[in-house]
């Protein structure tokens, strides 16, 4: 390793939007265990299921409708 590493011409990552905040969720079990069976069928996390789900939410522009 070097002693010192210059940056100067060194570029912002441009991934930076694509990068994705940690955050505490409170979830019921029922949703959960939805996730985790997907995930087991899948062979995909179950939280980047449920972040799938929630960006093909944003991305559709889907609204909740209240009864």
């Amino acid at each position: 390793m070097k002693k010192e590493y210059n940056f100067k011409n060194a570029e912002k990552n441009p991934y930076i939007n694509k990068l994705k905040k940690q955050i505490t969720i409170k979830l019921s079990e029922e949703v959960l265990d939805y996730f985790k069976r997907l995930a087991e069928e899948t062979g995909i996390p179950y939280q980047n299921l449920i972040n799938l789900y929630l960006l093909d939410c944003v991305k559709n522009k889907r609204t909740i409708k209240f009864d």
